[in-house]
């Protein structure tokens, strides 16, 4: 059943490469929770996101986009409301005093020098 799903396949996705990475794109969204869109017929996930991608239930750019946004690191700031809120968040992250834990801690810390603990 899988071999004659893939061939189907390539009628949609031309590129061989191209199809493993949005079938497994697939799977992981269906293995995450999103619905089937067919009957599942007792196949294992990666025959299903076969089969969906073979009938067209599903589509390529759409895996496509998904996979770029779940592999992004940085996720780009389009509003300017956003972008104003981001800075303001930040701006009050650096005006922050630091705590008396904190200097405790460097205070503390056996790997700065002083005086006290100088070798000479």
């Amino acid at each position: 059943m899988a071999r004659v799903t893939v061939e189907d396949c390539i009628d949609k996705i031309p590129n061989r490469f191209d199809l493993v990475i949005l079938a497994a794109e697939r799977v992981r969204e269906i293995i995450s929770g999103s619905p089937a869109e067919i009957e599942r017929d007792n196949d294992k996930t990666s025959v299903l996101a076969l089969r969906e991608i073979a009938g067209r239930y599903v589509n390529p750019e759409t895996l496509r986009e998904n996979l770029i946004r779940s592999n992004q690191k940085i996720t780009p700031i389009t509003d300017d409301e956003d972008v104003i809120e981001f800075l303001d968040e930040e701006q009050n992250w650096v005006n922050q005093p630091e705590s008396a834990a904190m200097e405790q801690e460097i205070v503390q810390d056996d790997l700065t020098v002083t005086k006290e603990n100088a070798v000479e």
